[in-house]
C-alpha cells in the first residue's frame, strides 16, 4: 500500500467515526423528544392551561366553562396546543383570557362590583347609595314635624 493510500484509509475513517457519532446525537435527541411527549400527555389540556393562567385568570376560565362548556372546551384545546407547542409562553391573567373569549364570539359575564371607601371601610356602591338616601329620608321626615 502506498502512503497516499494510508492516508485516504485514515480519513475515511476519520469520517465515518464523524457520521457515527453524529447519528448517535441525533439518535439521543429523538429519544428525548419522544420521552419529553410522552411525558406531556399526561396532562389535560385543561391543566396544560390552568398551569399558565395568572390573577383572576381561573374565575374567567370557570365562568366560561359554566356558561359555554363546549365552546370553552375547543378554546381550551386550541390554547394548551399553543401553550406546548411554545407559542404562548406569557401568563394569562383574567383580562387577556377574558379578551381572548370575546375575540372568538364569546360573551362570557363575569360578577362585578363597584365598591367605594365610606367612613375608612369599603363599601359597595349600591350600599353608599341606599346610606345616602336613607340619610336623607330621615333629613325630609325631621322637616316635617
Amino acid at each position: 500500500m502506498s502512503e497516499e493510500d494510508k492516508e485516504l484509509e485514515l480519513l475515511k475513517a476519520k469520517r465515518l467515526l464523524e457520521m457515527q457519532k453524529n447519528i448517535s446525537q441525533k439518535q439521543k435527541i429523538e429519544e428525548m423528544k419522544t420521552k419529553k411527549q410522552a411525558a406531556v400527555p399526561s396532562m389535560s389540556p385543561r391543566e396544560f392551561v390552568v398551569k399558565q393562567l395568572g390573577y383572576r385568570g381561573l374565575e374567567v376560565l370557570e365562568n366560561a366553562e359554566a356558561q359555554f362548556p363546549s365552546e370553552t372546551k375547543m378554546v381550551i384545546e386550541k390554547l394548551a396546543e399553543l401553550i406546548q407547542s411554545g407559542e404562548v409562553t406569557e401568563i394569562i391573567d383574567g383580562g387577556k383570557l377574558l379578551a381572548l373569549f370575546r375575540s372568538v364570539g364569546i360573551r362570557v359575564k363575569m360578577q362585578t362590583s363597584i365598591k367605594v371607601e365610606k367612613d375608612g371601610k369599603l363599601v359597595s356602591w349600591s350600599d353608599k347609595l341606599k346610606g345616602e338616601s336613607d340619610a336623607g329620608d330621615k333629613g325630609e321626615s325631621q322637616e316635617t314635624t
